[in-house]
């Protein structure tokens, strides 16, 4: 069962005040730190009772009186943190260490809330007897981190990842331990027809364009490990490799004539297409990232030399071995 701890500051009335009306300091602090959406706990190791400030309760959504064990409180924290925090709570009682992690929980009125969990160990004649701690509610933190990092990793016309995401997952991984894995090919995809909509209808036009192929493209390859713009009007797709080869050409090969499929803005018709080059992993495991570029970028430069609508398909072995058309 779970012990409220009376803290007479974190409630919305009461409190000492000095003579002179001003809170004293441990007033003062615990007021200022439920304003914070910080709380204090602790767990009695002999019966793993718990103790939690009003702060506690209701980043959980109960309210003081509630009545809950350490085995029903767990049960509010998401799958992976709920692993994470037990095993961190065993490391922390194993050598005597403290830790800190960020967990989701759900509330009792099921709404998702992230929360700063610090722990610590408390002896008694050398002996541990109870861990103790703060949990503060950080789902606003959360979400502007969130929002921050779509803003770096996703392109602001398409929504895809952006080239520095490209970059940094696959591009400069390490061939030993490659971000990705299993992989089972790269996709490369330049728009046909795009700078002649750029030219004549302008930049909107195109911007049009370009969200209309990536919503086609990210549809096309829901399972794909990486969709991401990384140049003007070219696209690169990351397979996994329990897509099997020639059913990945397939699926290529309609993405092209889905791609080739005119759209319709401010009245007019805009026709575009794509002409695709794939490079095929001889290991999904270990592969030369830069290598397969560059077999992928060549095989996209011959099916762009062989007309629209082409896709060329290349390995290490042979870089440039078949093409085929889309329509």
């Amino acid at each position: 069962m779970i012990r409220p701890i009376d803290v007479a500051q974190e409630r919305a009335t009461g409190g000492s005040t000095t003579a002179h009306g001003a809170f004293d300091a441990d007033t003062l602090l615990a007021r200022a730190t439920a304003m914070a959406g910080i709380g204090a706990w602790s767990c009695e190791l002999a019966d793993t009772a718990l103790s939690w400030t009003p702060a506690v309760f209701e980043l959980f959504g109960f309210s003081p009186e509630h009545r809950l064990d350490r085995r029903e409180a767990v049960e509010f924290y998401a799958e992976e943190s709920r692993a994470m925090m037990e095993r961190l709570r065993a490391e922390a009682l194993t050598h005597a260490r403290p830790f800190t992690m960020e967990a989701q929980i759900m509330r009792a009125d099921g709404t998702q809330r992230w929360m700063r969990l610090t722990a610590d160990v408390m002896r008694e004649n050398g002996r541990i007897t109870h861990l103790y701690g703060l949990k503060q509610d950080i789902t606003e933190e959360k979400k502007r981190w969130e929002a921050l990092r779509r803003l770096a990793e996703n392109d602001p016309i398409t929504g895809l990842a952006n080239r520095a995401v490209y970059e940094t997952r696959f591009l400069n991984a390490p061939m030993v331990q490659p971000a990705i894995a299993p992989l089972g090919a790269l996709i490369l995809f330049d728009l046909d027809r795009f700078k002649q909509v750029n030219d004549h209808f302008g930049h909107a036009a195109g911007d049009a364009c370009l969200k209309a192929a990536a919503r086609r493209l990210a549809a096309a390859f829901p399972d794909a490990p990486l969709v991401a713009r990384i140049g003007g009007d070219e696209f690169a797709v990351l397979t996994d490799a329990s897509v099997a080869p020639f059913a990945l050409e397939r699926r290529v090969t309609r993405v092209l004539t889905d791609l080739a499929r005119p759209i319709l803005w401010r009245g007019h018709r805009l026709a575009f297409g794509a002409s695709a080059g794939m490079a095929l992993v001889e290991d999904p495991h270990r592969y030369d990232a830069g290598a397969l570029f560059a077999i992928a970028d060549e095989a996209l430069y011959a099916a762009k030399a062989a007309g629209r609508g082409m896709m060329v398909i290349g390995t290490a072995s042979r870089p440039v071995f078949r093409q085929a058309s889309c329509c």
